[in-house]
């Protein structure tokens, strides 16, 4: 048989690239297989020929070969050479599209995420996030010094392979003294499940609380990613009407008496997004409908520890812990990068999402967790948070000036009591529209408006965080957004 010419190698080959050249050979043969042009049991030149066609060292192209004779793609026999293996299935004989280069499609099926994406840093724009910390605030020097510390300590008690799923036991002795004396929570470190960060809390809630045919509850405006995680754990989503003191009960005693509810997703604390504190009363009978029709309340505490000057309430968990599946974080405390989260449950709960957690991830990081620990039982962290809530509420004054100064004419603004965030509610929704269609053009990113709302009744707004800017920065990302509002784009 003839040995194949003219074989569309060279142009699919460059020294520029990063990708190996035998490695870059081994795909331009591998594509000449599939298109047809080297059918099975076709002889290839050899690799003294073919390097010298292509310009290539001669031992490039035998590790591309021996590659190839791995793989099963191509048949090495003795004195006769290397020729493509004849077990291959029969390939199409017309010629085929061109393939432009670069990554492809994939071939098969998937679940794409919603059409409407989170908002993301990216860049060199400024993006008013939801209420995220300064991390730029906590000391370098004290991160360094515990990491250290604990991996040092785990090297010599032999912790550095795979450990419990839960957490390590450390950080949630820790967790579980700090819930105690902090927020009036009942439990002991088996209470205790580490996550990395609150929202992979939430999402393995979800997957635990899910049930087929059931539905979860969330207020009209809520954090997108909880209704997200629940979609996505093939629950439907029932949005509950919300005023000025929370969501309206007798809203979810009505969808408890007409279908199957798993699940009530609740931040009664800050409420995500509009910042207002879930009125006791409310909480109370809220518990009561949990304990008669047998559903779940994710109490989402994403931000406790933030308040300037009011006393914070207990949270629901504190008296309710048969019927509150309790969220927290440490990421906005000390450091978002950290990625440290923890649930607070009964402990056959917790058994559970160990579980999940094994499915998942396996289980978190022991180093990051033990230098957390650490953390916590020096008080670094109590120390930071004294520090930067006297900055944060500096920050939120001077937000809330400039808002009022800035924005004023368009939407109203609750000073926030605690938590990071802003909730602005636009009575012009026209100047709404100009400042989301307008902002990214001007280098400014933001969750936009419909991305908090679960109905279409719900109110308009954004939810702008204060702390994680200079004040200069935020004051200088508003004024560009008054002027989108007026409709002045220069």
């Amino acid at each position: 048989m003839r040995r194949p010419r003219n074989l569309a190698l060279s142009r699919r080959i460059s020294s520029d690239r990063s990708t190996p050249l035998y490695m870059q050979l081994v795909h331009a043969l591998i594509h000449e297989i599939e298109r047809g042009r080297l059918q099975p049991g076709s002889p290839l030149p050899s690799s003294r020929e073919l390097s010298a066609d292509l310009g290539l060292n001669r031992k490039t192209v035998v590790t591309a070969f021996d590659e190839l004779v791995a793989q099963g793609w191509l048949q090495a026999d003795g004195r006769r050479g290397t020729s493509v293996a004849t077990n291959l299935p029969e390939t199409r004989r017309q010629q085929p599209k061109p393939v432009e280069p670069g990554p492809r499609k994939p071939i098969y099926r998937f679940n794409a995420p919603p059409v409407r994406s989170l908002a993301v840093p990216s860049g060199s724009r400024i993006k008013l996030d939801e209420g995220s910390p300064d991390g730029s605030l906590f000391p370098s020097e004290v991160l360094a010094r515990v990491y250290r510390r604990a991996a040092l300590s785990a090297a010599r008690d032999r912790r550095l392979g795979y450990r419990d799923p839960r957490g390590s036991e450390k950080l949630r002795e820790r967790i579980a003294l700090m819930l105690r004396e902090e927020r009036g929570l009942v439990l002991t470190p088996e209470n205790i499940c580490v996550t990395r960060g609150s929202q992979a809390a939430i999402a393995l809630s979800t997957r635990l609380l899910a049930r087929p045919g059931g539905s979860a509850v969330v207020e009209e405006l809520t954090y997108e990613a909880a209704a997200a995680a629940f979609r996505a754990a093939g629950q439907s989503v029932e949005p509950l009407r919300m005023d000025e003191r929370g969501l309206l009960v007798e809203d979810l005693e009505r969808i408890c008496r007409a279908r199957p509810v798993n699940t009530l997703f609740l931040t009664p604390h800050h409420h995500f997004p509009t910042t207002v504190s879930l009125a006791p009363e409310r909480r109370l009978r809220i518990i009561e409908l949990a304990r008669q029709f047998g559903f779940a309340i994710i109490e989402d505490d994403y931000d406790h520890e933030f308040r300037f000057g009011s006393q914070p309430l207990l949270p629901m968990a504190s008296y309710a812990p048969d019927a509150v599946v309790y969220v927290g974080s440490l990421s906005k405390l000390i450091l978002p990068a950290l990625r440290v989260g923890y649930i607070a449950a009964p402990k056959p709960v917790i058994d559970a999402l160990a579980h999940q957690v094994s499915l998942i991830d396996g289980m978190g990081s022991t180093l990051t967790e033990d230098a957390v620990a650490l953390l916590l039982e020096e008080g670094e962290v109590r120390r930071h948070a004294r520090k930067v809530t006297r900055i944060y509420g500096e920050r939120r004054d001077a937000f809330a000036a400039k808002v009022q100064a800035a924005l004023g004419d368009f939407a109203e603004a609750r000073l926030p009591g605690g938590g990071l965030a802003l909730w602005l509610r636009f009575h012009d929704l026209e100047a709404l529209k100009r400042i989301e269609a307008g902002a990214l053009k001007q280098g400014i990113s933001f969750a936009l408006s419909d991305s908090f709302r679960q109905s279409a009744e719900a109110a308009h707004g954004l939810r702008l965080g204060f702390a994680s800017h200079p004040e200069a920065v935020s004051a200088a990302a508003l004024d560009v957004m008054a002027r989108l509002a007026r409709g002045v784009t220069n």
